[in-house]
């Protein structure tokens, strides 16, 4: 993300009306380990919630949001045994969430760091052997609530409903929108004359390809246009069609990228059956029929 992303998405969290299990303001620093337990407890948080990502913002006070900035650089701090700090904590959390941290200038000499956390997955992440987890504005040891623990070896995000950060409205294909209206209006034809009275961005939220504004990966995977797909790394967002012959080997294909509403047609259009005759070797012989090829 460029500057006036990390600006935006920092105007974005600070709309909203308190911390929670996923989100932290910080006005100044924590020390190193305190970071990573909240590394590990924002992880843990946004997997119980259901959230894409989970955000520790320096720079921004906890019960106004307003920016005050910060000195804290943590490309320049150390971890325990004078290792490089972001080093430090990548190698305290386990299973490797995988985190990113931003260092940009809010406005004129106030600088913001954000973190970006990956939401656990499938079990609890750990700080050097111990997960953790926000309880109202303060963090504790997960062991401590084990039916939090037990929810999170059972979750299983769906990715589709996640949102895209990095996406906006403009990232969607004007003409696969149109279309999702003209199948939104036969599936709920009684709202037709409602449908056509959105704009965009009502639509969206509507159909539920966006929350709020923010553009989810099933929007970019239905509407998206062919270069947005890169917003969605490291998923890949591509339909294949292959035509092979009898003997199972590629004849042809074609690769298809979103907008997979519109796309979708053009690869119906490429199935096909072939069919394939054969003589019969000998006049005592009985014909046969070959199996057609699927393509």
């Amino acid at each position: 993300m460029n500057n006036a992303d990390l600006i935006a998405l920092v105007d974005r969290l600070r709309q909203e009306p308190r911390e929670t299990e996923w989100l932290e303001f910080k006005a100044s620093r924590y020390e190193p380990q305190v970071l990573g337990e909240y590394l590990s407890a924002l992880a843990n948080g946004a997997c119980l919630l259901g959230k894409p990502r989970s955000y520790l913002v320096f720079g921004v006070e906890d019960t106004t949001h307003r920016i005050v900035g910060t000195t804290f650089d943590p490309g320049a701090e150390k971890g325990r045994g004078n290792q490089d700090l972001l080093l430090w904590l990548a190698l305290g959390l386990k299973p490797n969430v995988g985190f990113e941290s931003h260092v940009f200038e809010y406005e004129k000499n106030k600088w913001v760091v954000l973190f970006e956390i990956n939401p656990a997955f499938g079990q609890p992440v750990k700080f050097y052997g111990t997960a953790y987890i926000r309880i109202g504005s303060s963090r504790a040891a997960l062991a401590q609530y084990p039916d939090k623990e037990r929810q999170i070896w059972q979750q299983r995000p769906d990715w589709s409903t996640q949102i895209c950060d990095s996406a906006v409205l403009a990232d969607l294909d004007e003409a696969a929108i149109v279309k999702a209206r003209l199948e939104y209006k036969t599936k709920f034809s009684a709202k037709a004359a409602e449908v056509d009275a959105w704009n965009d961005a009502a639509f969206l939220n509507k159909a539920k390809l966006t929350i709020r504004g923010a553009v989810t990966n099933a929007a970019l995977l239905l509407l998206g246009k062919p270069e947005a797909s890169s917003l969605l790394a490291p998923a890949v967002a591509r339909i294949s069609w292959i035509l092979k012959d009898e003997r199972n080997q590629e004849k042809d294909y074609e690769h298809f990228g979103p907008p997979f509403l519109l796309n979708v047609d053009k690869v119906l259009v490429k199935i096909r059956n072939l069919t394939l005759r054969a003589l019969p070797r000998a006049p005592s012989s009985p014909w046969s029929c070959r199996s057609m090829i699927r393509g």
